[in-house]
């Protein structure tokens, strides 16, 4: 058995634009936080780039103990060899237990390098995390149809327990690295719930520089230009209000679709989509909710002729707010809504507009 006594603490692989930390940062060091106090460990954020010591700080907020800063003007613009480096450099010197990142352009691109350096495994895309097996296992029953019970799960296991979607989200695997260190996992973003700043534990965050070395003949490209380009996408992680559409509006797509932006814009929301809306072409991939397309947790979520498949309800089930519209009674849907309408939702939404016109109109 390898002896893993020298890793300890979590890192988090904090990613900047501009100088400007990243929202999945966030959310990956409040979760880190959440893991560290099973562990009992630190949470370490890593901060690579130019002029961004001063954003560090914040990272302390939401549950970094320390943030490690590395500035650099080869740093500035993301680059695979010179972060790979730097990166490695310090994971090979430290010796974290796991490492953390978001499946990001820049994670996608950092995770798989980083991993085959280290010489350990990396699962891309997770969508949960847990070390505590008792903590895996309640995830179990609220997220798989498993016996869990039956199951013959090592309760002393101490392995980070990574799940991500497999067999093209038909299946949910979850994937343990117990030969090698450290654990590695890019997160896929707005899955992981951010905790609520805490500016005691910002002032109280250290922030170390730790020493490296990086040089123009470690980079084997050079960065001419940023070219940036304007491309409009729903925003259904920031949404407060998510109004999504499922096989049930098959009958009539172009009505379907034309019903759930008019609640949408009445409700000052955005359209999502199941996986089935997406697959069939009737709307962009970008509105896909669920396993395999993005988590929300929008204060109102409401299913327009969604049945509730596990691989959706997994991706808007904490939400604050549920309201679900089926025709058939018995849909899985109705079993995480706080309201259900049993009724064809090319009748119910039209009566839903009304009532809020209504309610607007004697206000």
């Amino acid at each position: 058995m390898t002896d893993f006594s020298e890793y300890k603490g979590i890192w988090v692989f904090c990613e900047q634009r501009g100088g400007e930390l990243m929202p999945t940062d966030f959310e990956l060091v409040s979760e880190a936080r959440r893991l560290a106090n099973e562990m009992d460990c630190k949470v370490t954020g890593v901060l690579l780039g130019e002029g961004v010591e001063e954003t560090a700080g914040l990272l302390g907020g939401y549950g970094a103990d320390e943030v490690m800063v590395c500035e650099d003007p080869l740093l500035k613009v993301y680059t695979t060899d010179a972060y790979t480096k730097v990166l490695c450099d310090l994971v090979d010197e430290y010796k974290p237990a796991v490492l953390l990142m978001g499946a990001t352009n820049i994670g996608r691109d950092l995770g798989p390098r980083c991993a085959a350096r280290l010489h350990t495994g990396l699962t891309a895309d997770a969508t949960h995390l847990d070390v505590d097996t008792r903590e895996y296992m309640e995830f179990l029953r609220k997220s798989s149809t498993l016996d869990v019970d039956g199951m013959n799960l090592d309760m002393e296991d101490r392995n980070l327990k990574m799940t991500r979607p497999a067999f093209g989200g038909h299946m949910m695997a979850t994937i343990i690295c117990p030969r090698f260190r450290p654990q590695m996992s890019t997160v896929r973003p707005g899955v992981m719930k951010k905790a609520e700043f805490d500016q005691a534990k910002a002032d109280a965050c250290v922030i170390l520089k730790p020493s490296f070395s990086i040089t123009p003949d470690d980079i084997h490209v050079e960065v001419l230009s940023v070219e940036k380009a304007a491309k409009k996408m729903v925003d259904l992680i920031g949404a407060n209000v998510v109004v999504s559409v499922g096989r049930g509006i098959s009958k009539n797509v172009e009505e379907g679709i034309a019903l759930a932006e008019k609640l949408a814009d009445a409700m000052h929301g955005v359209v999502g989509a199941s996986r089935a809306v997406v697959d069939a072409g009737w709307i962009s991939s970008d509105h896909q909710v669920g396993q395999t397309g993005k988590t929300v947790h929008p204060k109102v979520y409401v299913a327009l002729g969604i049945s509730g498949a596990i691989q959706h309800v997994a991706g808007m089930q904490d939400s604050e707010l549920i309201i679900a519209v089926n025709k058939n009674a018995s849909a899985p849907i109705f079993g995480v809504a706080d309201y259900g309408i049993v009724g064809d939702l090319f009748k119910v939404v039209p009566d839903l507009l009304k009532a809020i016109e209504a309610e607007r109109a004697a206000r």
